[in-house]
């Protein structure tokens, strides 16, 4: 397995603290985020639109994203936004996420921190 080849199941459950992030940065239009996350990520993160907008349209439904349509360049783009609500709720995956890399070092790390 090539380093840029990881399991599908392992990226899901980060996706969204990804898009969260992104877009608690600066509001973007979904291809936007598509390349950026590939850039960001060396290529490891290859979003679909098929799977990224099904994300989104989630996340507005829960109040942590808003869009709006813009013209930019004789195209309409719908951009989004992260929220009150969304900013709440990438804290609470950061932290979440934090627990977990810190399970999983602890467990691959074992003698390192002292689990034998």
């Amino acid at each position: 397995m090539s380093e840029k080849q990881i399991d599908k199941s392992l990226q899901s459950g980060s996706t969204t603290l990804l898009l969260l992030q992104l877009l608690s940065e600066k509001e973007m239009y979904g291809y936007e985020m598509i390349e950026t996350l590939r850039e960001r990520s060396s290529n490891v993160f290859q979003l679909k639109a098929g799977t990224l907008y099904p994300l989104l349209h989630s996340l507005e439904e829960k109040g942590c994203l808003e869009s709006y349509e813009k013209e930019a360049f004789g195209k309409v783009r719908k951009y989004y936004q992260i929220t009150r609500e969304g900013r709440k709720h990438l804290e609470s995956k950061k932290k979440e996420w934090d627990t977990y890399q810190t399970a999983v070092s602890k467990v691959l790390g074992g003698a390192l921190y002292g689990c034998t």
